[in-house]
């Protein structure tokens, strides 16, 4: 498999085709990292499992990230389940025949302030509990490491990593394929079939599928497909923009970033640049009825978040994109097959002239630039749960860390859809989080 220079795209034939099986075990709604992790795991418990993905393997944000796997600035309820992600990583990368692009060489978050010291500091204490080993570092040590004394100092974990997405999650769905699960690109799963309060089956654009189970691993599609089935969660998404400077001038070859710039060397020879953390967030519908939910977010980072007056045609949140459809009508999953956001170029070029003055050399030109949007929750973690319908599994609003911990929680996934022990404490997780009164605290911004 070649390395694409930019993120999967519907002008990429459908490599996983053929026709639909009547019935199955599990259907997997979703082709992103969380939905073929889960597919594989589900294979490896003896499932007969359909991936259905409406456009292309990897196609969203699975193949449009920074293509960190990162432990350092988890969430402190996500650290186990991330550290054994980053253990099945691994596993991924020794018996996967191609490469993955795996590295393990640590992530850096650089500091420009003393205050965001003391919250990497706080971060790393409480981490060291979980047995993972992150440092500070002075600014002498980020000087040696990076060859500028721009910061004034940095938190690492060595054994952080990264993969190249757009390769990764498509050479994951062929081993899923290899061990027995049938994935069908361009299938969009339209609506549950419920029976009795109970899934015996999903309907596709090409016909019904007879299950027991489903796992909904949709990304920033999830909510809107949920709520046409009287479940409402609080899921909007940001863009997110990122491109490629065709070389490496910065002597760190691992994973960094700071407030206005994250970077990591490719292994095709050139760098991934993006504007640090910063994002889009587009206005609709959904963003009004949530509104009191993502406040103490929106507060919280607000210097990071860029309003938009409102999303374009047909994006889950878009003012026109229908909420309501049959199983027998087009629904607004086929009218877009992959959510391809157009890159703030803006904030790029910025990031570019932050990358040359901290690095030198000429003017840091992108050879490609992209978008992508996420899926976010109020707490900046995800749902990982049983749904009130029986035979339902929610897997969604990973908030831009699904690519990293997206092979743990779909091992996660596969066992809790079978009701089996998931060997992890997943409370913080559940949908009821959202209705039982339980206080709404964000998770960390490192």
């Amino acid at each position: 498999m070649p390395i694409l220079p930019h993120p999967i795209s519907m002008h990429l034939p459908a490599q996983f085709t053929g026709p639909l099986p009547p019935a199955c075990d599990v259907v997997v709604i979703g082709g992103g990292v969380m939905g073929v992790s889960a597919a594989l795991e589900l294979a490896a418990r003896g499932q007969k499992v359909v991936l259905c993905e409406k456009g292309r393997i990897a196609g969203e944000q699975s193949s449009r990230n920074w293509g960190w796997i990162r432990q350092q600035g988890r969430d402190l309820a996500e650290l186990p389940v991330m550290m054994e992600s980053l253990s099945l990583w691994a596993k991924h990368a020794k018996t996967l025949p191609s490469d993955l692009g795996f590295v393990q060489k640590g992530v850096v978050y650089l500091a420009l302030t003393s205050r965001e010291m003391d919250g990497f500091e706080t971060w790393a204490q409480a981490a060291r509990a979980h047995g993972l080993h992150s440092q500070l570092l002075s600014r002498s040590d980020v000087a040696a490491r990076f060859g500028t004394d721009k910061w004034v100092g940095g938190l690492e974990t060595p054994s952080d990593a990264r993969a190249e997405p757009w390769r990764a999650v498509p050479l994951l769905a062929d081993y899923a394929r290899a061990q027995g699960v049938m994935l069908r690109e361009d299938c969009a799963v339209r609506c549950l079939d419920v029976t009795n309060g109970a899934v015996t089956g999903v309907f596709t654009e090409h016909g019904r599928i007879g299950c027991n189970h489903v796992i909904v691993a949709g990304g920033a599609w999830s909510s809107l497909f949920l709520r046409r089935e009287g479940i409402d969660i609080p899921q909007l998404s940001v863009r997110s923009s990122v491109g490629i400077i065709p070389d490496q001038r910065q002597s760190y070859t691992g994973n960094a970033a700071d407030d206005r710039i994250g970077f990591r060397a490719r292994m095709d020879g050139g760098t991934s640049l993006a504007p640090g953390f910063s994002h889009d967030f587009y206005i609709g519908p959904d963003a009004f009825r949530h509104f009191g939910l993502y406040w103490p977010q929106f507060i919280k980072d607000y210097r990071a978040t860029r309003l938009r007056a409102m999303a374009p045609r047909g994006f889950p949140d878009a003012w026109g994109t229908a909420r309501r459809w049959q199983a027998d009508e087009v629904s607004p999953f086929e009218a877009m097959r992959i959510l391809s956001p157009a890159p703030n170029t803006r904030a790029l070029s910025r990031a570019a002239r932050d990358f040359t003055a901290a690095f030198g050399g000429g003017p840091a030109q992108f050879s490609h630039q992209w978008a992508g949007m996420i899926d976010m929750m109020p707490d900046v973690v995800p749902v990982i749960s049983k749904a009130p319908i029986a035979g339902l599994t929610i897997a969604t609003g990973l908030s831009g860390h699904g690519f990293g911990i997206g092979p743990g929680f779909g091992r996660v996934v596969a066992d809790l859809a079978l009701g089996r022990e998931v060997g992890h404490d997943l409370t913080r997780f559940r949908l009821e989080r959202f209705s039982d009164g339980s206080v709404i605290a964000p998770g960390p911004s490192l």
